[in-house]
């Protein structure tokens, strides 16, 4: 078996850890699964195979016994920041790149992040227009503002990332700006009527959108968009990264690295072909890793190393809420990576020498080229 834990990885793809108080109000089974539902949390989400392979894997790292009541009391008694630097040091990480729009009201700062490992910012951008929105009334202006948000991108940013796969949908297109005016205007009169602030226009959503990506280009910056599964919000068949062509083709946009993140399952091998095929997009395999049955999470792996040349494939866990999650994809990435590198070696498709170099590629090679992550 080849061994990948000599290899320090870089997440390039992860959310920002629940503060107590907001980890409180969810049972343990929600933050291993993409329901919400109550009766999924209650009553299935313990049935998965990820949830009962997941405490396995726990117990062993806490010394514990197998079961949810023993994880929860030794948690209790280690305390969030022993838990984490624990997770975090098993992890093998040498940076993390965070995506903090998620639950934003309930998160950790990143610098609270810091004190355990090097820390960049994903910026989120609909996070940021919802956030300009809700100051800003007139279109020019927040358009101005949103444009001196990104360019140039802050300091501490490496990439942007978009959730229109949970909006909107991926069919992204080209909108002139007086018709995003007219949205904004729409949306912002709703919002002073008491309409959540969430941003759900297709036209600004779009706009803003290609907006960032000519910034992106201008500074070589990766963008990552969300693709494939994710929680209900998701309108999944629009989730397809297929539907991107238009964006790929358009050569405007040609030096802005797209990152298509999850390894866009179910939608793994068109993920893949756009991979093989547009020399701006990578891959990541978060959240496919470690969610999935091992066999499904090896076949996720396999089919992207079908026809992906192994320079566009990254390592992310996607972990969010709790630090056990970073554990979980830190060590089943590089048991199912190794898995399939072994397969690779016998099939003649790699020589080990090969495959060691492809590891270290894709669990941080790969990313800290992309997103020039040195010294991170």
């Amino acid at each position: 078996m080849i061994n990948l834990w000599t290899i320090t990885a870089i997440d390039q793809h992860a959310h920002n850890l629940l503060t107590p108080e907001a980890a409180a109000n969810y049972p343990y089974p929600a933050f291993f699964s993409e329901a919400y539902d109550p009766d999924i949390i209650n009553h299935h989400a313990r049935n998965s195979l990820f949830y009962k392979r997941s405490l396995r894997d726990i117990s062993q790292l806490l010394e514990c016994e197998p079961q949810e009541e023993a994880i929860l009391e030794h948690r209790q008694k280690l305390g969030l920041k022993k838990l984490t630097q624990q997770c975090f040091q098993s992890s093998q990480l040498e940076a993390i790149f965070l995506d903090d729009g998620f639950l934003p009201n309930e998160i950790l700062p990143r610098e609270w992040h810091e004190q355990f490992l090097p820390v960049k910012q994903i910026l989120r951008l609909e996070y940021l227009a919802e956030n300009l929105i809700r100051e800003i009334d007139d279109f020019a202006t927040f358009l101005d503002h949103f444009r001196d948000n990104i360019d140039p991108p802050p300091p501490q940013v490496v990439g942007f990332k978009s959730v229109a796969a949970y909006r909107t949908g991926l069919d992204i297109q080209l909108i002139p700006q007086e018709v995003a005016k007219e949205c904004f205007d729409c949306f912002k009169q709703e919002v002073l009527r008491g309409k959540p602030l969430r941003l759900v226009d297709k036209p600004l959503i779009d706009f803003l959108i290609t907006q960032a990506l000519e910034i992106a280009a201008k500074h070589g910056l990766p963008v990552q968009f969300h693709t494939g599964f994710g929680d209900p919000d998701l309108d999944l068949p629009l989730a397809n990264p297929v539907y991107m062509r238009s964006l790929l083709e358009d050569q405007r946009f040609r030096n802005a690295p797209i990152v298509l993140l999850h390894g866009s399952y179910p939608y793994t091998q068109e993920a893949g072909y756009l991979a093989a095929v547009y020399p701006q997009v990578y891959l990541d395999f978060g959240l496919a890793v470690p969610f999935l049955s091992v066999a499904g999470m090896r076949s996720v792996v396999q089919q992207l190393l079908e026809f992906v040349p192994t320079s566009k494939l990254m390592y992310s866990s996607d972990a969010h809420n709790i630090p056990e999650l970073y554990y979980l994809g830190a060590k089943w990435a590089r048991i199912v990576l190794a898995q399939v590198l072994e397969g690779a070696i016998e099939d003649g498709d790699l020589t080990a020498k090969e495959a060691e170099s492809v590891a270290m590629g894709i669990l941080s090679d790969n990313a800290r080229v992309l997103y020039r992550a040195n010294g991170s």
